[in-house]
């Protein structure tokens, strides 16, 4: 007796609303992540307990890397973008320096501003500014890596603590800074979803809310010093100390 052929069906599975769960699932993933911001150099924070977050918005981190080279960061508020707020502070910045240096004074295009503006962290020279902020973005990324030959310098800091007369450039980018937060108004949201206003971001600068220090382990504690002193300098008494989580031990 013959075997039975069975016919055979084509398996066939429709893909499409996997697909859209998918998308779905991408953009919401991208809408609500929040990005690590580029930065010149990879530097291993101390782990601490603290689970205290940085705020995302009106922060300013001071870098430190092992070689002692020093970068800041800028990021605005929901009222005035980062963009704005860096070409803010570099204008005020700029000013501040052609006074005290009216021999040698630094001229900037516009273009060279909003590039500026989007620089996430920056350092370098004042005299070199002009230079960092002619190149492409690449070639920026090459000239603030303290491990590439294209290297300019990272800002200038010492541990003097009078300033008035003679700031050193830590100093005359924090006075600038200083000076955008005094007129930028401070949003602050509150338990209850609503936003407060009062005040200006400034005084959550007094109140140790927008500086942080970001410092490799390997960073001697004399070169994180020179940065906490210069802050303290400037009457900017209170910031925190960025750590990484310490892992729970088995």
């Amino acid at each position: 007796m013959g075997k039975v052929k069975v016919k055979k069906a084509d398996v066939w599975i429709d893909m499409t609303p996997m697909s859209d769960v998918m998308v779905l699932l991408l953009t919401f993933f991208m809408l609500t992540s929040t990005f690590l911001q580029k930065e010149p150099v990879v530097v291993k924070t101390p782990s601490s307990i603290s689970e205290q977050a940085v705020p995302a918005n009106n922060l300013v981190t001071v870098l430190v890397d092992q070689k002692e080279n020093v970068f800041i960061s800028i990021t605005g508020s929901k009222s005035m973008s980062s963009d704005t707020v860096r070409m803010k502070v570099l204008n005020r910045a700029v000013s501040k320096y052609n006074k005290l240096h009216p021999n040698e004074p630094i001229n900037l295009t516009s273009e060279q501003v909003a590039s500026f503006g989007k620089l996430n962290m920056f350092g370098c020279p004042f005299k070199k500014l002009p230079q960092l902020l002619s190149m492409p973005s690449a070639d920026q990324d090459l000239a603030m890596n303290p491990d590439k030959p294209e290297f300019i310098g990272s800002i200038q800091i010492d541990g003097r603590h009078t300033f008035e007369n003679n700031p050193n450039e830590f100093q005359i980018w924090m006075l600038a800074y200083r000076d955008v937060a005094a007129e930028l108004p401070a949003e602050v949201e509150k338990p209850d979803g609503t936003v407060d206003k009062e005040g200006t971001v400034y005084d959550l600068v007094k109140q140790g809310k927008v500086i942080s220090v970001k410092a490799d382990e390997a960073t001697p504690f004399s070169v994180v010093h020179v940065v906490m002193d210069n802050l303290q300098t400037l009457s900017m008494n209170k910031f925190s100390l960025m750590t990484s989580l310490k892992q729970k031990e088995n």
